[in-house]
């Protein structure tokens, strides 16, 4: 602990944000990936204030913990429309939309879709996730620096930081016990006194520092200003903040030290236990997903190997050549008719896929409806 009582008062900043994200985030990791396959939904009344540095990411092929994005077809396909096609949606509304995805997609009005016309389609929603991202950040960063001045005053973003309403949220507690737990906390980091974190907290706390550095281009003064602060929020905004995701990812599932990924590296679970059958089941389903994309799509020279060039390719949203193949890949799911292209029957009939939404009597009176 003693690292905390040495750091200089301008760390102050970066402490903050580690703290915060910390205590919203740390108090339940499950040891065996089969609890966590899942992502847990977003609420969609979350404070667009809130300043935690997400895990997922919209639009990327991978999550911060080096878990594959279960969503990212749907993403890349919808856009910013991802809402419209929640579990609750009226099944006939959402063929509707989807019809009227698929005429804008089909840029030449040919009534089919190209490889082309997919990967251009996939650019422009993945621009849709970048221009919200970019909102959402602008949002965050007014919350912490009220005063706009860009160079967040450490008083002003400290105050802002601990008023929020989730900072060291534990469960049962009111929100009086809240309340203190956050004053407490507040001013023992304003003294630099000693946090008493257990190791587990200390080492996530000490990465998500890192990267808050990483974020502070030069000059480097550890504070940052808007653009630095959507880095350190979304670092597929940076090329030198998805090396430093990249870099966390192949540390982490690395097991020899040689900065390269091997597929069993990739595919390995961590330790935990494997309570029922169901779960078993979605440990194999798991590692089978990950071994098909280490060696169709991430190993790019199909040499046994990931190098952290290769994950940065594959991690690299605005990528072209990735659109283009994940254009193929999505229009060779549903082409039935292996003419490689995608009509209005096949993406309709495979609405799951694309939108996560079941559509019922998906060919009922379709030519009519287009």
């Amino acid at each position: 602990m003693a690292v905390w009582r040495n750091l200089r008062s301008r760390n102050l900043l970066a402490l903050c944000v580690c703290v915060y994200v910390l205590l919203h985030a740390i108090n339940a990791r499950p040891a065996n990936m089969s609890a966590s396959k899942d992502k847990v939904p977003v609420s969609k009344d979350k404070d667009e204030n809130e300043i935690l540095p997400p895990d997922h990411l919209n639009g990327l092929k991978m999550e911060r913990d080096g878990h594959l994005n279960k969503d990212f077809h749907q993403e890349v396909f919808l856009g910013k429309d991802m809402e419209e096609f929640d579990e609750d949606s009226e099944p006939r509304r959402n063929r509707k939309k989807l019809i009227e995805i698929f005429t804008k997609v089909d840029a030449n009005k040919d009534r089919s879709v190209s490889a082309k016309e997919m990967q251009h389609w996939i650019m422009e929603k993945t621009k849709e996730h970048f221009q919200e991202a970019q909102t959402e950040n602008k949002n965050s960063f007014r919350a912490v620096d009220p005063d706009g001045d860009e160079q967040r005053p450490r008083v002003s973003f400290h105050s802002n930081l601990f008023r929020s309403g989730d900072l060291g949220r534990v469960p049962g507690q009111v929100p009086r016990q809240q309340r203190l737990q956050r004053e407490e906390m507040a001013e023992k980091i304003k003294k630099n006194e000693d946090l008493k974190l257990d190791e587990e907290t200390q080492e996530v706390l000490e990465s998500l520092k890192d990267r808050w550095f990483q974020a502070d281009n030069n000059p480097t003064d550890q504070l940052l200003n808007e653009q630095e602060f959507l880095s350190f929020l979304h670092p597929e905004h940076s090329r030198g903040m998805l090396q430093y995701m990249v870099k966390e990812i192949v540390r982490d599932l690395d097991q020899d030290g040689d900065k390269k990924l091997t597929v069993s590296e990739f595919i390995s679970l961590p330790f935990g236990t494997v309570e029922n059958q169901h779960a078993q089941d979605v440990d194999d389903d798991w590692v089978k997903e990950r071994k098909k994309e280490f060696e169709d799509v991430i190993d790019a020279n199909h040499d046994g190997i990931v190098t952290m060039a290769e994950l940065e390719e594959y991690m690299d949203p605005m990528n072209e050549h990735n659109a283009l193949n994940e254009a193929k890949q999505m229009i060779a799911v549903a082409d039935e008719n292996q003419n490689s292209h995608l009509e209005l029957e096949e993406i309709l009939r495979y609405s799951e896929y694309f939108t996560g939404s079941k559509l019922m009597d998906y060919a009922r009176n379709v030519h009519e409806e287009f």
